[in-house]
Parts: C-alpha cells; sequence; structure tokens
C-alpha cells in the first residue's frame, strides 16, 4: 500500500499505535480479569512505551524479515490481498513474541522464561485475529483515506501520460 518512505512512515506509525493499543487494553484486561471503562485508560499509560518499540521493531527490522518470509510462500504475481495478508501473518509471528518479551520485561511483575511463554501464548491467538479482522482492515482504510488525493491524482497522471491504457 505505501507508495514511498514517508507514506511507509505514516502506514507504520499508524499500525503500531492501533494494534499496540487493541494488544494493551487485552493484556490489562486479562490482569484486571474484566473490561471496563478503566481498561481503557490504563493501555493508554503504556502506550507512550510501547508504540515506539513497535514502530523501530517493524519499520527497521520485523517488516523486511516478514516480507521475505511471506514471498517464500507467496510470489509477486499473485493477488495482492493474499499477499498482504501473508505480510500481516508473518509479522505477527514475528513482532507477538518480541513484544510479549519487552511487555512481560517492563510490565509483569514475575520476569521469568515462562513468564513470557505465557504472555505469549496467551496473546498470539488475539493478535492474529486482531490484525487480521479489525486492525489491518482498519488501519488500511485510514491509510487509503489519508493519502486518497494522491491516489487519484496519480491514476489522472497515468491516463493523461498513457492515454492507450485508459481505453
Amino acid at each position: 500500500m505505501p507508495k514511498n518512505k514517508f507514506q511507509d512512515v505514516v502506514f507504520t506509525a499508524i499500525m503500531a499505535t492501533v494494534m499496540v493499543y487493541g494488544m494493551v487494553v487485552y493484556n490489562v484486561a486479562l490482569n484486571m480479569g474484566k473490561v471496563t471503562e478503566a481498561t481503557f485508560l490504563a493501555a493508554v499509560h503504556e502506550l507512550p512505551v510501547m508504540v515506539p518499540v513497535a514502530f523501530i521493531l517493524e519499520f527497521f527490522v520485523v517488516g523486511r524479515i516478514a516480507r521475505g518470509l511471506a514471498f517464500t510462500v507467496m510470489k509477486p504475481d499473485d493477488r495482492q490481498q493474499f499477499i498482504t495478508y501473508a505480510i500481516s501473518i508473518c509479522i505477527c509471528c514475528i513482532m507477538c513474541p518480541i513484544m510479549s518479551l519487552v511487555a512481560t520485561i517492563l510490565f509483569k511483575e514475575t520476569k521469568t522464561f515462562g513468564t513470557w511463554i505465557q504472555t505469549w501464548a496467551m496473546n498470539f491467538p488475539m493478535a492474529i485475529c486482531y490484525q487480521m479482522f479489525y486492525c489491518g482492515p482498519f488501519v488500511r482504510l485510514i491509510f487509503r483515506t489519508i493519502f486518497r488525493n494522491e491516489t487519484e491524482e496519480e491514476k489522472k497522471t497515468k491516463i493523461i501520460e498513457e492515454p492507450d491504457a485508459a481505453c
């Protein structure tokens, strides 16, 4: 979806924020044993730490690795939608254990290997479902809305430059 570095930064920032907030809400709810208004407020307090960590990891490391992994099962000429899904799944498979480790170190009372594995195991199904069914489509909608004018201008320019393509 992003067509240049600026768009990639914007997309990654939005995705990291929405994904982290949803997962932190989930973890706070697990810790509290229920979901209340306080759950959503408590999650906001972890964002200044977790969003930058997620952004840096995804933008500089995980995104490249995930694309490489996704293209071990996908071909560049496959449907773009399926390539997007494959990359999203690969990102979750890499980010979930890493972010669970960061959360275990920063926010859990017991900082053991077992606590990290349990945190990872509890987060992984939620991360995949949240990414595939809610967060991913929502962030792509936001991104398309923000960059709609550029996309429409690109199409108009392409039609003007390549008149045969429009016919």
